[in-house]
């Protein structure tokens, strides 16, 4: 799941905050050692797979009393397929499943996704300025 991770996130987020900040959060993030502290600490992650093979992944955990959405990604060649829209449907019935009334999600303001969370019936529910995942890049 790595792999994919890495070569979606680098697609999505470099052109927003740049390859250096985008590695860096890759590292902490999406490296088989982030991912399984990130199972042992609740999370619970799902593949998308198609006919081609893996297309994308998904991972929340409970929070707050919620739901947090705390990955959603597709491959480019697989955007506007419906594949969001199922995947929407998936974590809805986990998070009735578990529970929970409502999921919630933090995005980045200048992710084209926003209108697609908004268009699954996401609401903004507050901004604020954060360097992504709260970490800066140390300096090399």
């Amino acid at each position: 799941m790595s792999y994919l991770a890495s070569s979606i996130v680098k697609e999505v987020f470099g052109p927003m905050i740049g390859a250096a900040q985008n590695d860096y959060m890759i590292r902490l993030f999406q490296t088989v050692p982030a991912i399984i502290e990130q199972l042992d600490n609740g999370y619970t992650y799902y593949i998308v797979k198609d006919a081609s093979g893996d297309v994308g992944f998904l991972a929340f955990y409970p929070r707050e009393g919620m739901l947090y959405l705390s990955k959603f990604y597709l491959t480019s060649s697989t955007r506007g397929r419906g594949y969001a829209s199922l995947m929407f449907d998936f974590v809805r019935e986990k998070a009735l499943e578990m529970g929970f009334q409502s999921i919630f999600l933090n995005v980045n303001k200048n992710n084209p996704a926003v209108e697609i969370y908004r268009h699954m019936g996401f609401q903004c529910y507050c901004t604020q300025a954060t360097v992504p995942g709260g970490v800066f890049m140390p300096k090399a």
